[in-house]
């Protein structure tokens, strides 16, 4: 016969095992992180082992929190699905660095080698290449100087890594510098108005340095090269059409005089 006693005993027992509100909370927190990898292609690709474990540790979670099982041991396997998902997202991000670098090596590789051809040319031949070349580069007179336009083509969308496209551009720009050794340059980023005015400032920035360290890379000296990011300023056309936020969204060289002497900044 259940005594009153007893029966309060048991539902006390069960009180003491339910699943608490800081345990639900790290059990839902270890189903969002489950979630979205998961559901990332790139994840899968790189780490699907730790996907797996993360999947099989959030089962026993959910198991145990659905029959009455320990707090501390539902908190613990939430633990360890959370941290499975986290290592999973980690070691696709190394993963990925390490194919981008890899890549990257290869254009400069490319482009070294194109450099190294291009120096065979005898200096009469380098003549008539220059002048052609300052020409090709559409660069234009203005009252800062002599400023060349790269424009947004050569960088993907919200990044600042230079795409493939860039590197013909980038090497007349470097044999340009080459055969002009007194001049300097300054790289100037911008962007278009949409977006947070800080975060276009430092995407502006960041444009401007790949553009400096792909020079750098391929043989001019950093001393000649300085680098300004003036995010969504200084607009050259009107932002509230796409073709003209294309156009605000560039990186300006302004090149110094043939003595090394550059205008002053903005």
């Amino acid at each position: 016969m259940v005594t009153l006693a007893g029966l309060v005993a048991v539902v006390g027992t069960l009180h003491g095992c339910a699943t608490q509100p800081d345990t639900e909370e790290q059990l839902e927190a270890a189903r969002l992180s489950f979630q979205k990898v998961k559901e990332d292609s790139e994840v899968l690709r790189f780490a699907p082992k730790d996907v797996i474990r993360a999947g099989e540790s959030l089962g026993r979670a959910d198991r145990l929190s659905s029959y009455w099982g320990s707090n501390d041991d539902v908190a613990h396997f939430a633990y360890l699905s959370q941290r499975y998902s986290e290592i999973a997202q980690q070691h696709t991000q190394l993963k990925l660095n390490e194919e981008r670098q890899a890549k990257l090596e290869l254009e400069r590789e490319r482009l070294q080698l194109a450099l190294r051809e291009a120096k065979l040319l005898s200096v009469q031949q380098q003549g008539t290449w220059l002048s052609e070349q300052i020409v090709s580069l559409a660069t234009n007179q203005t009252d800062r100087g002599l400023v060349m336009t790269l424009g947004d083509m050569l960088f993907d969308a919200g990044e600042a890594d230079l795409s493939s496209t860039a590197n013909r551009t980038v090497l007349k720009l470097v044999q340009f510098l080459q055969l002009n050794p007194q001049r300097v340059v300054r790289i100037e980023g911008y962007t278009d108005s949409r977006g947070d005015k800080q975060e276009n400032l430092r995407l502006s920035r960041a444009r401007a340095q790949a553009v400096a360290d792909a020079l750098n890379d391929l043989g001019i000296d950093s001393k000649r090269l300085q680098v300004e990011g003036f995010g969504q300023e200084f607009p050259v056309a009107d932002n509230a059409s796409e073709r003209g936020r294309a156009k605000n969204r560039r990186v300006e060289i302004v090149f110094s005089d043939e003595k090394g002497k550059l205008s002053s900044g903005r």
